[in-house]
């Protein structure tokens, strides 16, 4: 298996799970958890360096951008980031936005650490997950974070139970057929994506599910439901012990230990 990199069929699918109640729900979560969790690193009014990796079609980059921090934005698909580069320069930040067509293994090589590292939704998509984890923590500035999203391989397993999908379950393993797929190649279990980060010198000190009901909703309810009510109840529940294990993505705030 090798790492997947999106081209334009991905960049449509992006399109399609960002402007849907899908991508609104991750983001208004992910947005949540880091104005929580930002200031922790934050020294008086300086912005931090903060490197986006994988950044899809720059939501993400474009709002922290927009709060005035120093972006590098890093993408190995030249389709998206355009795409994303487009999206952000639109945006007129107050800071310039640096872009970098490369993967994860050529940052680690650059020697370059970061405040903040963001990593949505690509750990999923790689060879080496846990190779990944190393090098990310490489990219970290001793008093820096990760911001880890990854595909919730238990979230994956109970949506097929929920289906009655048992000759799937039975059949393993739940992962993305070949290249043309767009389901994850290999969703993550949670307790091994725990040992690695761990193994990779890293402290989790915040967790949140993404998704934690809405993947699970039977048509009419999910049309018939209003974003705000979507929204407003995710970020009541993302946190929850018994719901937020259920996130269709869990994410992370990792330290260095």
């Amino acid at each position: 298996m090798t790492d997947r990199y999106f081209d334009h069929l991905g960049a449509r699918f992006a399109e399609r799970i960002y402007d849907s109640p899908k991508g609104a729900i991750r983001l208004a979560v992910l947005q949540r958890d880091m104005l929580q969790w930002l200031p922790a690193l934050m020294q008086a009014d300086t912005p931090l360096r903060i490197l986006d990796i994988g950044a899809g079609l720059g939501q993400v980059s474009g709002w922290l951008a927009g709060l005035g921090h120093q972006l590098t934005v890093a993408e190995p698909s030249d389709v998206m980031l355009a795409r994303a580069r487009e999206r952000i320069d639109a945006s007129n930040p107050p800071q310039p936005v640096r872009y970098l067509q490369l993967p994860l293994q050529a940052l680690a090589e650059q020697g370059e650490q970061y405040d903040l590292v963001v990593f949505h939704a690509v750990l999923e998509w790689l060879a080496e997950p846990a190779a990944a984890l190393q090098q990310l923590t490489s990219l970290l500035l001793p008093h820096g974070a990760l911001s880890l999203a990854f595909y919730n391989r238990d979230a994956l397993i109970y949506k097929n139970l929920v289906k009655g999908q048992f000759k799937k379950l039975r059949k393993k393993p739940l992962s993305g057929q070949g290249k043309s797929g767009l389901t994850p190649q290999q969703p993550l279990d949670p307790r091994e994506v725990q040992l690695w980060t761990r193994a990779a010198g890293l402290e989790c000190l915040g967790t949140s599910g993404v998704r934690v009901f809405y993947d699970y909703m039977p048509e009419p309810f999910c049309s018939n439901s209003s974003l705000e009510d979507l929204i407003d109840f995710e970020l009541q529940y993302s946190r929850h012990p018994t719901y937020q294990h259920l996130g269709r993505y869990l994410h992370w705030w990792l330290r260095r230990a």
